[in-house]
């Protein structure tokens, strides 16, 4: 394995099916169109993994995307999958649950860097049947949702230019969670009148905060708000659930399966983010999960490249609501997959994650 931090020789490795290691990873550094700010950080770059899966002559791509919230980075991820070679060249990719089984088992924690392999084994088996992903899950792509456009948290100047540079997407989600709240939701409001969905990134402190607030978004037309308050604050949701009429979401509290079953009677929905939770396979079953338990579903995502979201969007026909816009956010995507359309995720008919080189768009 390599670390590099600058990526650029991800076409030709996409290209070279024939190399003999069994499993490789890259740190890819993905530049942001506008600095990407909420109440937890602010960057103009993130640095994500890239899991490279080669047998029988294909190979798979997959994508994780860490950030410090969860103290993991790109770089402590490759390091550890350069521990792992060994049991991935005696791996058998078609057993996919137990190859991951074995390896969430082994490697504690790195969820990001686990995804990135889970999404590799995916796309390596799809290309393999020769169907693409959402298919191994016996989804049906036409049933994809429309997903948010985000915009980060700025000056109102640069909030009205970003919304006008999101004409073409028909819902918007607006961070927030700071005392210039209402100041963004009027510059947005100045410039359009779409459907507005919320994330608070556990940024307000108290539950009156947070019911003050939410009450004031409800009047500008806002749908539902993501994570009003700490995620390890659980028994002011229902005081504040009771005093405001649009659905909350669980975000930053939501991180695996086992979670969800602890949050349901204090949300009314959750955010599953593959990155998070370890792979498609697990946000499949935490998905399955909330279902089960008369939760609304939303498919989140990390700022990150077209091989993470297109793996994501894979599991879209399943949710309620999308917000699969990372690489919408980036200036140097290397290749792309899923495509919004009018504001739909239009899934590659394509094998596998159905991924092209950028330049072959």
């Amino acid at each position: 394995m390599m670390l590099r931090r600058h990526f650029s020789a991800l076409p030709a490795l996409m290209a070279a099916p024939g190399a003999k290691e069994t499993l490789q990873a890259e740190v890819f550094r993905v530049q942001l169109k506008h600095t990407w700010t909420t109440t937890m950080s602010s960057s103009a770059y993130r640095d994500v993994l890239y899991a490279k899966f080669t047998r029988e002559g294909l190979t798979g791509w997959g994508e994780g995307a860490p950030i410090v919230r969860y103290n993991e980075t790109a770089a402590q991820g490759v390091a550890t999958l350069q521990t792992m070679r060994a049991f991935f060249a005696e791996a058998n990719p078609r057993q996919y649950a137990k190859v991951l089984g074995e390896f969430f088992k082994k490697v504690p924690g790195q969820y990001a860097m686990k995804a990135a392999v889970d999404i590799a084994l995916f796309d390596w088996l799809g290309q393999r049947l020769n169907i693409p992903v959402h298919q191994i899950f016996g989804l049906d792509a036409a049933d994809a949702p429309l997903t948010t456009f985000s915009i980060g948290i700025d000056t109102p100047a640069v909030t009205r230019a970003k919304v006008k540079e999101a004409a073409p997407y028909p819902v918007l989600k607006i961070k927030v969670g700071l005392a210039t709240d209402e100041a963004t939701i009027e510059a947005v409001r100045a410039e359009t009148k779409k459907p507005l969905r919320v994330d608070a990134n556990e940024g307000w402190k108290t539950k009156e905060e947070a019911v003050r607030k939410i009450n004031w978004l409800e009047s500008q037309g806002v749908e539902l708000i993501e994570q009003p308050l700490p995620a390890a604050i659980l028994e002011e949701m229902n005081w504040i659930r009771k005093r405001i009429h649009i659905p909350v979401i669980a975000d930053e509290a939501c991180l695996h399966p086992e979670d969800i079953p602890k949050l349901a009677p204090y949300f009314d929905g959750v955010n599953v983010k593959v990155d998070k939770c370890g792979g498609l396979l697990e946000a499949h079953r935490m998905i399955q999960i909330a279902k089960s338990l008369g939760l609304k579903t939303m498919l989140g995502c990390m700022v990150s490249s077209s091989v993470a979201i297109t793996a994501a969007a894979q599991l879209s026909p399943l949710v309620d609501y999308a917000d699969l816009d990372g690489n919408l956010l980036i200036s140097n995507d290397p290749v792309s997959g899923v495509q919004v359309v009018q504001g739909k995720l239009t899934l590659p008919k394509r094998a596998g994650l159905g991924l092209v080189k950028a330049s072959a768009r």
